[in-house]
């Protein structure tokens, strides 16, 4: 089955960052379909202006409107079936939610749908897309208090959703996981105060140490007074009276708009999430949901462990390659021959990358690389060894963002070899400013990354295929055959100089 990434680089030509914010807001939308008792569709326009399902999701609190799989269903242009929903070309130019005036008939189930655009502020990207909200509406029944908090705060994230506010960049800094509404919720007003509180979160707070009603009470005392540890108890507080607007949002760990952290009470250890509600910018108050995690905590510190050992793996393996790196650069110390020297030197060089990639995985948890860090520690190193007394000064513009490990392996591995390549060869005595840029593009599908230099330029007939150069053999197997992408090599397309050019697909 095809992700979200797979779907968009398929059907759009979005942004990164556009693309990023659909993959938050997927990643925080059962909270919507759950509050809403409704069905979510996300829904994109195509380069040929058609309509597109790319994501689906079900709530856990009513039944499904949609049994099918819908996503990949056109919904308008060529293709488009019987499910086709007016709504969907109107909402892509607004900028509010679009309800439907009359119910309508999906086979046997009456539903009501609403249009939500989904903002993303500060690009050209404009609405990056569309949820569909749809509603069963063939059993209505008088709603419940609870159902009444959930939809009242259902509508105010839909807002926010087409604000752009919901859900926020940050997304979950910490790596926590969610309370669902179903596990506890409660919804106080922009003072603080509860104006509701759900039975499954009056039982949580009753195991925390809390006897009496909840309503009415103010949340960040209430929450604080049961906390153990002072220090959570006063972050807690904060983090409540934040969402709330009762104070400004702290810098640190809660600036998110999902603010969520885990806290032990006397007999339990919960996760609380604050979410803000600021419907056009105005705080309508917070919905806090709570989980009793005391015995999922429990068998995470066997997880733990595990993770630890795969970390120590990547620093073992840093602590083997540095040792082989020195041992490298003592034999080439002692060796008298100049091209075994160089040829040592070099390997040294390549044995060097490595190991920062697997220092970096030594401190993650993903088994990701950030590129641009990489880079930035890389670049010093490189320099440092230009021969002659010509400076060389290299620019990283824009962001490479973060790769898998499998791609960014190689690819590190490719950079070097490029930029030391221009450092020792593209410039003579006449270059009096040398200076390498590094240029990043990308999207969804793909990244480009140009190495582009000022020197002297390729000599006559040049032809990378043909080179005899150990560097540019290694640059064109890992391009070619690990991350099966493409390689260019010629002369600058802005000036003086040579450009090469790395396109691999992220997908």
């Amino acid at each position: 089955m095809s992700t979200l990434a797979d779907l968009l680089a398929e059907h759009t030509t979005l942004s990164d960052a556009a693309a990023a914010q659909l993959q938050r807001l997927v990643a925080e939308w059962q909270l919507l379909a759950d509050l809403s008792f409704a069905d979510f569709l996300m829904s994109v326009r195509t380069e040929d202006g058609d309509i597109v399902t790319v994501a689906q999701c079900r709530p856990n609190t009513a039944s499904t409107v949609f049994p099918s799989d819908e996503v990949g269903v056109a919904r308008t242009g060529r293709g488009a079936d019987h499910s086709v929903d007016p709504q969907l070309e109107r909402a892509f130019a607004a900028d509010r939610v679009l309800r439907d005036e009359d119910p309508k008939w999906l086979g046997t189930v009456a539903i009501r749908r609403e249009a939500v655009p989904v903002g993303f502020a500060g690009t050209d990207d404009g609405v990056i897309a569309v949820l569909t909200r749809a509603v069963d509406l063939t059993h209505p029944r008088l709603p419940s208090p609870l159902e009444l908090a959930y939809q009242d705060s259902a509508n105010d994230l839909c807002q926010m959703v087409a604000d752009g506010t919901f859900p926020h960049q940050e997304g979950n800094p910490r790596g926590l996981s969610t309370p669902r509404a179903g596990d506890g919720f409660v919804r106080v007003d922009e003072h603080g105060m509860v104006v509701y509180a759900s039975p499954n979160a009056l039982s949580a707070f009753h195991r925390m140490g809390w006897t009496a009603e909840l309503t009415h009470t103010r949340l960040s005392e209430v929450a604080s007074s049961l906390l153990t540890d002072p220090f959570e108890s006063d972050d807690v507080a904060t983090m409540i009276d934040a969402a709330a607007g009762r104070s400004v949002v702290p810098e640190g760990p809660y600036r998110d708009v999902g603010m969520r952290m885990e806290a032990d009470a006397r007999r339990a250890t919960v996760l609380i999430r604050a979410v803000p509600l600021r419907p056009r910018g105005v705080s309508t108050g917070a919905v806090v949901l709570i989980r009793d995690v005391t015995e999922v905590k429990r068998r995470d510190l066997a997880l733990i462990s595990k993770d630890a050992t795969i970390r120590e793996i990547h620093h073992r393996v840093k602590n083997n390659l540095q040792s082989v790196s020195a041992l490298l650069r003592l034999q080439a110390r002692r060796t008298s021959n100049p091209e075994a020297r160089g040829a040592l030197t070099e390997a040294v060089r390549r044995v060097a990358s490595i190991a920062l990639v697997h220092e970096l995985l030594s401190g993650s948890v993903d088994e990701e690389v950030d590129l641009d860090e990489v880079v930035d520690r890389l670049v010093p190193i490189l320099v440092d060894v230009a021969s002659g007394d010509t400076t060389v000064r290299v620019r990283h513009r824009d962001r490479l963002g973060v790769l898998s490990a499998e791609l960014a392996m190689p690819l590190v591995m490719v950079l070097t070899e490029l930029i030391q390549n221009a450092i020792e060869h593209g410039f003579d005595a006449s270059t009096t400013d040398s200076e390498i840029e590094l240029v990043a593009d990308r999207d969804v599908r793909q990244m480009r990354i140009t190495v582009r230099d000022n020197g002297s330029g390729l000599p006559e007939g040049f032809d990378i295929t043909n080179s005899d150069r150990l560097g540019l053999q290694i640059v064109q197997t890992l391009v070619s055959i690990e991350l099966g992408g493409t390689l260019t090599m010629g002369h600058a397309t802005t000036g003086r100089g040579t450009e090469v050019s790395v396109v691999i697909p992220l997908r």
